[in-house]
């Protein structure tokens, strides 16, 4: 693993690097990838560079590449955006670009790495998100999670020519806390018992 910040079974958590820009470019100029995205403009390798370097330094939100484990290979990001520090809740929003690793549960994983990372060192209270109306794969792996529809932002997007709902999703810490089995004591990497076996 390659600079791992939070671990997970088949993928982990990693701080986005410069080289990183080339691999998101054709990701974020697909327009099967960016449909579910808010971008709508053509990207090139000096915007996503210059989203990288923002993003390292922003105090306001913060953005992670998702790596699978078996090769390190980068297969998008995930983050948090406008974290309220005073109110405790936070936007999330996340991206599997590669689509040849789409429906591997890769994305329902990163979700709850980043749920756990936010409710228990972040301390927030709540965690929220907008999915397009459009978007079942999104939803299915939100709801695997333990998000709940809050509410509808009616024809808040216009995408192919027409006006979409947005659906308001959220998650708060004593839900979460309430749904998640006992979690068993995780290891680091390279760690021994006290045994030593």
């Amino acid at each position: 693993m390659k600079n791992p910040f939070l671990i997970g079974e088949g993928i982990y958590l990693r701080p986005l690097e410069r080289e990183d820009a080339a691999i998101f470019v054709p990701w974020v100029n697909d327009p099967e990838i960016t449909r579910n995205l808010i971008l709508y403009r053509p990207m090139n390798r000096d915007i996503e560079e210059e989203f990288i370097a923002r993003a390292s330094k922003e105090q306001g939100g913060m953005v992670f590449g998702i790596a699978l484990k078996k090769d390190d290979r980068l297969i998008g990001n995930t983050a948090f955006h406008a974290v309220h520090g005073k109110d405790r809740h936070a936007g999330f929003g996340i991206l599997i670009g590669d689509k040849t690793e789409w429906d591997r549960g890769y994305g329902t994983e990163a979700t709850a790495l980043m749920v756990e990372y936010g409710f228990t060192t972040l301390n927030l209270n709540r965690i929220w998100l907008h999915v397009y109306e459009y978007n079942a794969r999104g939803r299915r792996a939100y709801e695997k999670v333990g998000f709940r529809l809050e509410g509808t932002l009616r024809k808040h997007c216009f995408r192919e020519g027409k006006y979409w709902d947005v659906i308001v999703m959220g998650l708060l810490r004593e839900e979460w806390s309430q749904a998640r089995p006992a979690a068993p004591s995780r290891k680091r990497p390279g760690s021994r018992s006290r045994s030593g076996k």
